[in-house]
């Protein structure tokens, strides 16, 4: 495992030094001298994402920036983000952000799609048992390495004001509702709940650790902390949400069900609810199994 986790962060650094380029797989391959499905595998078994998935993602977040910090044409902004067309840019740009570049740049807001992954090159090798006994209340002290982690999930968070969360999170810290689970000195997973509303405010997971049963472990203590809840509400991306790393699929494992469709700071979302305790069905040999399949499909997708 640790040579895969340096062999992908040599593949991000790659990626990050040519996101001005058209990049795809076959690129990147042969630039960082593995097969594609190889590398494909390693990439998207690491972090949960495929290469195709990262790049576009990461170069629209910095299209998105150059689109409200400098005066380029829309126009040199997607050729410099890898685009052949001006067209093709936007149709993917409002996919994405669910707004066109025009509008976006009038708003003058810029907010990441997807910023670089980090990855930890030393994880510990922890029991999944024992993820719930060493998820605890975070501390002040704990910010500077909480907020790292939110970087690292801004994928689930569209439109995440970081100044307005971070006030957000000084005041959960102080009132108990904020969980941290960290792997020596780094935060791998951290949960924002709310014991009055009965809701879960924020679910961040490392990357490189969400195939490890962690979100599960999260839901779990929170229904310790939310017991007098009736039921416990969560938003996250609509059915069909090209934005959606997998949140979605996430929160169903986790036995939350559809509720209302709603509009979060202008972004499309829908609540949904769990009314009972985490189903069987979220067991970790169905997970991975739906994981396996969906890294599969992707991969002949991007082949």
């Amino acid at each position: 495992m640790s040579g895969n986790i340096k062999n992908v962060m040599e593949t991000i650094d790659y990626i990050e030094s040519h996101l001005h380029e058209k990049l795809d797989l076959e690129t990147i391959s042969r630039a960082v001298h593995y097969s594609k499905y190889h590398l494909h595998r390693m990439f998207t078994g690491t972090v949960g994402l495929t290469i195709q998935t990262y790049v576009q993602r990461r170069q629209l977040t910095e299209a998105a920036k150059r689109l409200v910090f400098s005066n380029r044409s829309i126009l040199e902004i997607a050729l410099f983000a890898g685009y052949e067309s001006q067209q093709s840019f936007t149709d993917i740009f409002k996919a994405m952000y669910k707004k066109s570049p025009n509008q976006y740049r009038e708003e003058e807001e810029f907010y990441p799609l997807q910023l670089r992954y980090v990855l930890n090159e030393n994880p510990t090798s922890f029991d999944v048992k024992n993820w719930q006994d060493k998820i605890v209340f975070a501390t002040k002290e704990d910010i500077p390495q909480w907020i790292k982690l939110v970087h690292l999930a801004i994928d689930g968070f569209p439109h995440l004001n970081e100044k307005q969360y971070l006030e957000q999170l000084q005041e959960y810290i102080k009132n108990k509702r904020a969980l941290i689970l960290k792997d020596a000195d780094t935060a791998i997973g951290i949960m924002e709940f709310h014991e009055i509303t009965g809701t879960i405010d924020f679910l961040g997971i490392h990357p490189q650790y969400r195939k490890k049963e962690i979100a599960k472990a999260f839901c779990e203590k929170a229904l310790h902390e939310l017991a007098h809840s009736k039921q416990i509400s969560v938003t996250t991306f609509r059915e069909g949400d090209k934005a959606d790393t997998g949140y979605r699929q996430l929160w169903g494992s986790l036995g939350f069900t559809e509720a209302e469709l709603l509009v979060e700071f202008g972004y499309p979302t829908q609540r949904f609810i769990l009314q009972e305790p985490l189903c069987e069905s979220c067991n970790p040999s169905i997970i991975s199994s739906q994981l396996m399949q969906r890294e599969q499909t992707e991969f002949k997708e991007h082949e």
